[in-house]
């Protein structure tokens, strides 16, 4: 169980690291990676090639790419709830994305986990943390668990979009006159419209996300 649970903090934290730093500038984002921990001499060589091989096995790097995949996509809806909405607007789009494509690098991200690993669990714990996923139970946990963080995403999603809908309303009763105007998720729509005058996005969506 320890060590299901340090494969899920792993997955999701290295999601997050994606995740955020897709969203910041990048001044914030060479503050991030002043301050995040990053493998070098002072790490232990032995646990340094723990780390490594448990990454390998975990497949920490497929992780890392998948993360930044969905993060152009979520990027790519709402640039699209923005730009106008022709030609122009979606070849705009689409450059964003083959730049953002080019200019992320998951090997550097990769790299700073080794000293996330490293911070987080002993060398004990790396140890046994190789041991079990290099068992059947743990190849198996590893192979499924992208899988799981991707319906977990939609499952998230879904209940937060429901939780702020029913919050919306009920802000609305208790103040309907300041709240009369107030509306949630307002580029929804162009997004739909969107997709449904390119079908390609929406393929890319599904291939994304096949749930």
């Amino acid at each position: 169980m320890k060590a299901l649970l340090a494969l899920i903090v792993i997955y999701v934290g290295s999601f997050f690291l994606v995740i955020q730093g897709s969203s910041q500038n990048p001044v914030q984002a060479r503050e991030q990676n002043a301050a995040s921990p990053q493998s070098g001499s002072s790490l232990d060589p032995v646990k340094e090639a723990d780390i490594r091989s448990l990454m390998e096995l975990v497949g920490a790097r497929e992780m890392v790419q998948n993360g930044a995949d969905n993060a152009i996509e979520q990027s790519r809806e709402k640039l699209l709830a923005t730009v106008p909405n022709n030609e122009k607007g979606q070849a705009f789009v689409n450059s964003f994305a083959a730049s953002y494509q080019k200019k992320f690098d998951a090997d550097q991200v990769t790299e700073q986990l080794v000293g996330i690993y490293d911070k987080h669990f002993t060398d004990d714990e790396i140890k046994g943390l190789l041991q079990f996923y290099g068992s059947p139970l743990g190849q198996k946990v590893a192979a499924e668990m992208a899988k799981i963080n991707r319906e977990a995403q939609v499952a998230v999603r879904a209940a937060s979009g429901g939780a702020a809908r029913e919050a919306l309303m009920e802000a609305k009763q208790q103040n309907p006159e300041a709240g009369q105007s107030a509306r949630l998720g307002g580029g929804q729509g162009r997004i739909q419209q969107r997709r449904a005058q390119h079908p390609q996005l929406q393929a890319a969506q599904q291939e994304q996300d096949p749930h």
